[in-house]
């Protein structure tokens, strides 16, 4: 197998700014991963955290942040479009009745209330970042109390970040989490954790347990899913890795992928059905993505999705 999570030699170093909110996780000499946890964006934009730049063990960027034809996409971010009436992903919402897309006064915000951990560890291979935050609709209202929490791992020629939420609903109400597509659009299914790749990886690979593909991966179901993409200026592909844990809602989760337009992964939990989120019920999410230096195919993929799973396995989950 091509690296663990324990193989390494270069360490993990931190640094945190609790006045512009960002914590920065690097590997020797190269950023690894920026985590601006108190976003300054538009409403419009519904600002919440977000990993960017995101860069392979080498230096690669993998990540793009603010494209002009989804300014609302920002690396890796937690982004529901569909929680009940609100939007908490960005932009306008589909509104099937109106004929499509929809620009409403619906973009909320998720804020971050408390910060708990911000350090890496003393042996220098891990490095935890958790707080507390508060979603709030456009109109002000506390909808939602999350607690989440994130761990950078480093692998031989890769790293791993996983990401833990559990979301309480405060608002008073059962609240449907959906997608476009439960709210009438063909295939369209996303909303979870995003990731959104850089201009070069257009036209990439999807890759997946059955193989190498395209974009007809969409809304298919599997534990994991990869991207693999080609750089600009380097002769250089990177390959992007989500794996989905097991005691996930709805796993092994239908897949949000796209490659012709532009690069984009989610696993989505609520793609082609609604999930109840009844008044103050906790729901808990965990992923790992492992961020590798190379092109990946089946086989390097389900190697690297093992690195996902180690993680996942040796991180707690959280509690709200």
């Amino acid at each position: 197998m091509r690296g663990t999570v324990d193989d390494v030699s270069t360490q993990l170093s931190t640094s945190h700014d609790g006045t512009t909110g960002e914590f920065v996780v690097r590997a020797g000499e190269v950023e690894l991963a920026r985590y601006t946890y108190r976003s300054d964006v538009a409403q419009r934009e519904s600002p919440r955290p977000y990993l960017h730049p995101l860069r392979t063990r080498e230096g690669n960027l993998v990540s793009l942040y603010r494209p002009h034809d989804h300014v609302w996409h920002k690396g890796i971010a937690w982004s529901l479009p569909h929680l009940g009436q609100d939007n908490f992903w960005g932009g306008p919402t589909f509104v099937k009745d109106r004929g499509g897309y929809v620009q409403l006064d619906n973009d909320g915000s998720m804020d971050t209330v408390a910060v708990a951990t911000a350090d890496g560890t003393s042996t220098g291979d891990v490095a935890h970042f958790a707080h507390r935050l508060d979603w709030h609709t456009q109109a002000g209202a506390h909808v939602v109390s999350e607690a989440r929490e994130l761990s950078f791992r480093l692998a031989d020629g890769a790293w791993v970040l996983t990401f833990s939420t559990a979301m309480t609903n405060v608002s008073g109400e059962r609240i449907m989490i959906g997608s476009p597509t439960t709210a009438g659009r063909d295939n369209a299914g996303y909303g979870g954790l995003f990731w959104r790749g850089p201009r070069s990886f257009t036209g990439g690979r999807i890759v997946s347990a059955d193989g190498v593909g395209d974009d007809s991966q969409r809304g298919t179901r599997g534990e994991w899913m990869a991207f693999s993409g080609e750089h600009d200026e380097v002769d250089a592909g990177s390959t992007v890795l989500f794996v989905d844990d097991r005691e996930n809602p709805r796993h092994p989760p239908q897949w949000f992928a796209r490659s012709e337009q532009f690069a984009a992964l989610c696993p989505a939990p609520f793609f082609s059905e609604e999930l109840p989120f009844e008044d103050g019920a906790t729901l808990t999410f965990r992923y790992a993505v492992v961020i590798a230096d190379g092109a990946s195919d089946a086989a390097r993929g389900a190697e690297l999705a093992e690195l996902g799973r180690r993680a996942l396995a040796s991180t707690r989950a959280v509690t709200a």
